[in-house]
């Protein structure tokens, strides 16, 4: 589904679009469109992460022990609630002893991707993870987050051990499997993320079209009736908003449980 550029984007692009430009040309890398070489999901990640920042910035100073408010309770449940569904309950339930340490990173990612999975709700913004690049990115870096707490934990020899599996007369042929397995979850975290959110999109706007297209027939045949059946595409938002916020916390929580997982693995013991 191809995503359109936004008058944000336009005008990111109108004031810095030829600093990029000048980058990219010195990098040797060639945009898909020169007239818009900073793209929308850029400029939409871009945002999340200022506003991210501005949030923090206000929250701090209001921030109470005693008389926590009611902004502060709904930040405090993203982290730990009474269903376990937080970024701390995760950490906590998959990613062993020492799994606050990993919060820093893991709760980031997290609230970043909460946060790009929601921002396409407001009208003037869209959704940075409807382009794989974004979701990719995430997985790279807990990719390279987990292995790298693996070697740290095991040292770089017993971690690489641990693909070579219990029987070493068939190290040799355990331990490119084993790599290629862990490498692919790459792969997994990204088309799981980005396949989501792109079928939430498209569901909504196929199923709007439709209702269009059916309310413009009957209105052909029968005005009074088909003005009525208008009535069902201006509400059909409504629904399907609902539905996009239920994806978006879903998979945000995904790739907070999965990632535990994958650090719980990287840093037990038995490696």
């Amino acid at each position: 589904m191809e995503q359109h550029n936004s008058w944000l984007t336009l005008l990111v692009n109108k004031y810095l679009g030829p600093y990029a430009l000048a980058l990219l040309d010195a990098l040797h890398v060639h945009p898909h469109d020169r007239a818009v070489p900073i793209p929308e999901f850029v400029v939409m990640g871009w945002v999340v992460v200022l506003m991210g920042i501005m949030f923090v910035l206000w929250l701090k100073p209001r921030l109470s022990v005693d008389r926590p408010g009611a902004t502060q309770t709904v930040v405090e449940m993203l982290l730990s609630n009474p269903l376990g569904f937080g970024i701390r309950d995760a950490l906590d339930q998959n990613s062993g002893h020492h799994a606050r340490k990993y919060l820093p990173l893991v709760g980031t990612i997290s609230l970043f991707l909460l946060a790009s999975n929601m921002l396409g709700i407001v009208p003037v913004f869209s959704t940075p993870t409807l382009h794989p690049s974004v979701p990719l990115a995430c997985a790279l870096i807990t990719y390279l987050y987990f292995n790298y707490l693996g070697m740290k934990v095991h040292g770089v020899g017993g971690y690489l051990k641990h693909f070579a599996g219990p029987v070493w007369w068939i190290a040799w042929l355990i331990f490119p499997v084993e790599l290629f397995s862990v490498t692919a979850r790459i792969l997994s975290l990204t088309m799981r993320l980005f396949a989501n959110m792109f079928a939430s999109e498209l569901i909504y706007v196929k199923f709007l079209e439709l209702l269009m297209a059916f309310s413009a027939y009957v209105a052909h045949k029968n005005v009074l009736v088909g003005g009525v059946l208008y009535l069902l595409p201006a509400s059909l938002p409504v629904i399907f908003i609902a539905l996009h916020m239920f994806v978006a916390v879903v998979q945000a929580y995904v790739f907070t449980v999965v990632p535990s997982i994958y650090i719980g693995l990287a840093v037990a013991e038995e490696h």
